[in-house]
């Protein structure tokens, strides 16, 4: 089974990958999209949710979609500027894009999509990509192309207080964990 993973596997973090391995290889609840049901990928920035995208699709035949980067396609603007410039103006704008779309897609939604418009969520199987803290802050550190959130703090505080901040808001949020997604694609 892992074989057949073995591309995604690859993308997640790697501080995390064997478990995640060994999870999907046992036992256990399986998650299972309905036809005509969304899948949405979630998570926090640099999960590797976009990563993750052309390989979930090739197993699950559906199109994929990253609402990031059609959120810039559509409006012609970079989300590192707008996200800075007129954050209330791109939350607007991301959460009437994923509503517009029609139900049954695959759609990777930005880091912030969870702790913004949960109950937009309504009936799509939500899987939640999962970051250590130390990958996470790994690769925003490298990461320049990524707006500052919070540019009044170092950018290790930052870091550490959006993760913290997402970590007690993406708990709250019906998700379905990475390993029980997978388990339910190789049934």
């Amino acid at each position: 089974m892992s074989e057949r993973f073995a591309d995604l596997f690859r993308i997640v973090d790697p501080r995390l990958r064997s478990g995640l391995q060994a999870a999907v290889a046992q036992p256990g609840p399986a998650a299972v999209a309905r036809e005509g049901q969304t899948i949405v990928l979630a998570g926090h920035r640099s999960a590797g949710k976009s990563g993750l995208l052309p390989g979930v699709s090739a197993l699950t035949g559906r199109t994929p979609l990253d609402l990031d980067r059609e959120l810039e396609r559509r409006h012609g603007r970079l989300l590192r500027t707008w996200v800075v410039e007129a954050h209330a103006d791109f939350r607007r704008a991301e959460r009437a894009l994923f509503e517009s779309l029609p139900p049954g897609g695959l759609v990777a939604v930005g880091g912030g999509f969870l702790s913004h418009h949960a109950d937009a969520l309504g009936d799509a199987l939500t899987v939640l990509v999962p970051i250590s803290f130390e990958t996470y802050c790994r690769r925003l550190s490298a990461d320049r192309t990524r707006p500052r959130l919070r540019p009044e703090l170092t950018l290790q505080e930052e870091l550490t207080r959006i993760y913290e901040e997402r970590e007690l808001l993406h708990a709250r949020v019906p998700t379905v964990r990475l390993e029980d997604f997978l388990r339910g694609l190789a049934r």
